[in-house]
């Protein structure tokens, strides 16, 4: 990169992007409840339907986004994402019934370009051997946002559930405000392709996709990782309230750590770990570290051992950019952008399947008449799929010896 004000740029640009996203987190449960006058475990199917159709939209206009930023280049489909968060913001402040919370959320799912565009954006921008490191910082971007945007969020939750929605949909407009003063274009002309629908289809892309060697089994591995790794923003804020009687601003708290913890690690640690290990290697690292945070989770009684703990769930997060490194590499610079939509779309379907999971396991041991109560079965049967991530990793690695460790 020539300059490096587009880096810092785009990391602004998530990182109050990231804001917007963690403001309306802890107050997710209470606007649901207030809305349908029903008590958590029931408020969490919801909160699950609603993470559901996010992800099913993610899914289905994944690659068309990717696409389009392949055409036409970064930085207008950057813009509108944040435009279309905006609104969807606002609606859910106003939102009175939950068709209507429905509808933003679809809305806010077909634009959910933020992070594949942004991702793209950095491949244009990064030399091969610091792609997985830079994408590291996209992670560590969001991280920030999420120091930030949680602990406001659970202030603004003390004066009701709606506030934190117009703070986050006023970011997110305020966010495309500054994109479109500051943050230049990084695909040049002789880089765009022309956009084919026929490209745009989730299902085509994929398997397009999966035919490149090295990257076939590694997709299926990202799925399984982050399907277990979405039961975070899934399930968390009901499990929180629930197992250890957390008020909203406890939540924003806890959601604030995980944010500072994740930064380190994926701003300043990844890179050292990086030049230590390898890529594979590094992908190794944070998949064991995905596990086994994932099963004390599950278990854990005590509040505060959530809070030592959070080191180890950050940890975790370098297996994605490690991953993503490696799949950049194989693909040539104009196919960046549908590289980062399928991914995208990996990312929606698995979306779309976690929060039926998670939801089915927390309401089942949750609810009056539970065998047993556990509200942290979600995170057991995320480690689960964490280890069979790990499993077909290694399969992987033995099928490409020659892969740079």
């Amino acid at each position: 990169m020539q300059s490096r004000a587009p880096f810092i740029i785009v990391m602004a640009t998530l990182m109050i992007d990231a804001m917007g996203i963690g403001l309306i987190m802890p107050v997710m449960p209470d606007l649901i409840g207030e809305i349908l006058g029903q008590g958590i475990s029931s408020a969490a199917v919801w909160g699950s339907l609603l993470s559901f159709t996010y992800a099913a939209m993610q899914f289905l206009f994944g690659p068309m986004i990717g696409g389009l930023s392949d055409r036409f280049g970064r930085r207008p489909v950057l813009m509108f994402s944040l435009i279309v968060l905006g609104i969807d913001y606002m609606i859910m402040a106003a939102a009175q019934v939950m068709w209507l919370l429905i509808l933003a959320r679809m809305m806010s799912g077909i634009a959910g370009a933020t992070y594949s565009t942004a991702t793209a954006y950095l491949a244009d921008s990064s030399t091969r051997e610091k792609r997985a490191a830079n994408f590291g910082l996209v992670g560590a971007a969001f991280g920030i946002g999420f120091i930030i945007g949680p602990a406001i969020g659970g202030l603004l939750g003390e004066l009701g559930s709606r506030a934190p929605f117009i703070a986050a949909g006023l970011l997110a407009l305020g966010n495309a405000v500054f994109a479109y003063f500051a943050l230049p274009e990084t695909l040049t002309v002789e880089n765009r392709r022309e956009f084919q629908l026929r490209r745009a289809n989730p299902l085509r892309a994929l398997l397009r996709l999966k035919a490149v060697p090295a990257i076939g089994l590694l997709l299926v591995v990202d799925f399984l990782y982050v399907v277990a790794t979405h039961v975070y923003p899934v399930i968390w804020s009901y499990f929180a309230k629930l197992q250890f009687g957390w008020s909203s601003g406890m939540v924003g708290a806890s959601l604030a750590t995980y944010g500072l913890t994740t930064a380190i690690v994926l701003g300043l640690v990844i890179r050292p770990i990086l030049r230590r290990l390898g890529e594979v290697r590094t992908a190794y690292l944070g998949l064991v570290m995905c596990v086994v945070a994932l099963v004390v989770v599950a278990l854990i009684e005590n509040g505060a051992m959530v809070f030592v703990l959070m080191p180890v769930i950050a940890l975790g997060a370098i297996a994605g950019p490690a991953m993503q490194g490696m799949m950049a590499n194989e693909v040539s610079d104009n196919e960046q952008g549908e590289l980062q939509g399928v991914l995208a779309s990996i990312a929606g379907i698995a979306a779309i399947i976690s929060p039926l999971i998670s939801a089915a396991a927390f309401r089942t041991f949750t609810k009056d008449d539970a065998v047993l109560f556990l509200p942290g079965a979600p995170f057991l049967v995320a480690a689960v799929l964490a280890v069979a991530a790990l499993a077909l990793f290694g399969r992987w690695r033995q099928g490409h010896p020659s892969t740079k460790t």
